[in-house]
């Protein structure tokens, strides 16, 4: 244990940069509902277990998602198509809007656990959320997925070197 605690400690602008090496589906997180709705971008999603249905998310605990997802204990993943990088502009707030406001330029629906979702998105995972592990300033969100939906006819969005990328090439084949 010793020798782990005299490491040095890696650089956080390093570490953030070698993080924009993972190309990643772009996907848009919604929770809340009526004008307590809010959301946020994410590229930190990924299956649990298909035995028991579930994903892990990771979200700043900072993030004025953090309390409405403590508050209503489900969420939506919305895994977004190559044409709706406007979506994710909107949820990651960099045009400055906040909370219901992101929600503005898109179409939604409301699922069974009252949480919205993104028409035409790529697939939609209606969660409810069964652990939160905290660590440092993030917390990762474990949800149960009650209801899947799924589109195939399109491509989905890409998080690369910083930028948003289509999917480009065909599959490779191996033998």
């Amino acid at each position: 244990m010793e020798e782990l605690a005299s490491r040095s400690i890696v650089d956080q602008s390093a570490f953030k940069l070698s993080m924009r090496q993972l190309a990643g589906a772009v996907s848009v997180i919604t929770v809340g509902e009526g004008d307590e709705r809010t959301g946020f971008t994410a590229t930190s999603v990924s299956s649990l277990s298909a035995e028991a249905p579930s994903v892990i998310v990771s979200l700043n605990r900072g993030s004025s998602s953090w309390p409405v997802v403590e508050r209503y204990r489900r969420f939506c993943v919305n895994v977004l198509t190559a044409n709706q990088w406007h979506v994710a502009q909107s949820f990651a707030g960099f045009d400055g809007r906040r909370g219901v406001e992101r929600y503005e330029d898109a179409q939604w629906y409301r699922l069974s656990t009252g949480t919205a979702a993104l028409k035409d998105a790529l697939t939609v995972l209606d969660c409810e959320l069964e652990t939160v592990l905290n660590h440092h300033s993030h917390a990762i969100l474990i949800g149960r997925v009650c209801a899947i939906e799924t589109r195939e006819d399109v491509e989905p969005l890409l998080y690369w070197r910083g930028g948003y990328r289509r999917l480009s090439g065909e599959a490779v084949t191996c033998p």
